[in-house]
């Protein structure tokens, strides 16, 4: 069977970050009441969110995507 999973390697094994895109979109996930937002994984096939960090800049944003090898925009959803 085939990997598929993306994942960005820095220097040491327990900062190696995956996810499979084949199975898997980055979501931010947005309040409309508290503008909270929560970046995560949205699973193509169930719609489960899987919430891994609290966005509280755009900071925060870029560290995510760089954990996780993201380069193209990410879904907001609300």
């Amino acid at each position: 069977m085939e990997e598929r999973y993306s994942y960005v390697s820095s220097q040491s094994d327990s900062d190696i970050k995956l996810y499979d895109p084949a199975v898997q979109k980055p979501v931010l996930r947005c309040s409309i009441c508290t503008g909270e937002q929560v970046a995560g994984f949205k699973d193509l096939h169930t719609g489960k969110f899987l919430d891994i960090m609290l966005i509280r800049g755009e900071k925060d944003l870029q560290d995510f995507k760089e954990q996780y090898g993201i380069t193209e925009d990410i879904v907001k959803e609300f």
